[in-house]
């Protein structure tokens, strides 16, 4: 699927869906041209030509390498992003254990081609900001489809990152290991709730919604 590109103020995201469970990977960039690259699911040769294709084609400048968590849909572009680009991957110190399961089982899946890139030892932590260029991102810890999910939100742009968390008109997974219900709907109703009825929320699969939106029809959360 091409880019889709969005302005939201001063920063600008684009999506690119990739590989069989049609992941969205998100750049995130402002006009300075710097670049946050988060959840890259670029697995294939073309998927990974595609990505640097937009980067090139944009002028960017990569200066950070984020996972939002780290099922196998969300990490099998890390290595590439990280080498390529010569930035550390960063999560949370919880997503450690998920992010070294993947080539375990990642063969099961088809990705037979499937290398991983350790994370920095500098995790990503609630409360922490995310700086690029002139924009910051806030760390929210949200979990529950997975023990160490962070989200992340720009408040002058009122977006947030959200990767598996809050689905329009649907919630993560939480049969996976790591998963709970009670803990994805508490950080839904405690951390995504909380933020403005219109910050857009840009998943980790599928299209965008609003926080005001999900409070109203959203069916696991009424």
């Amino acid at each position: 699927m091409g880019p889709r590109p969005v302005n939201e103020n001063d920063m600008n995201i684009t999506c690119l869906t990739f590989n069989p469970f049609q992941e969205n990977t998100y750049l995130l960039h402002d006009d300075t041209k710097e670049c946050v690259v988060v959840d890259p699911g670029c697995y294939e040769l073309t998927e990974q030509q595609e990505l640097k294709r937009y980067i090139e084609a944009n002028d960017l400048k990569v200066v950070r390498l984020l996972n939002t968590h780290c099922h196998i849909d969300h990490v099998l572009g890390n290595k590439f992003v990280a080498d390529t680009y010569g930035v550390e991957l960063e999560i949370h110190e919880k997503e450690l254990e998920v992010l070294r399961s993947v080539p375990v089982y990642a063969p099961n899946y088809g990705f037979q081609m499937y290398s991983g890139v350790e994370a920095s030892t500098t995790y990503l932590k609630e409360g922490d900001t995310i700086a690029f260029g002139n924009t910051e991102l806030k760390i929210i810890f949200a979990p529950g489809h997975a023990p160490g999910h962070v989200v992340f939100y720009s408040e002058p742009d009122q977006v947030c990152i959200g990767g598996d968390v809050l689905f329009k008109g649907s919630i993560g997974r939480t049969d996976l290991p790591g998963g709970d219900f009670d803990t994805l709907i508490n950080s839904i109703r405690t951390k995504l709730f909380t933020l403005p009825d219109n910050t857009v929320v840009y998943p980790g699969h599928g299209p965008e919604t609003t926080i005001g939106y999900e409070k109203k029809y959203n069916p696991f959360l009424r």
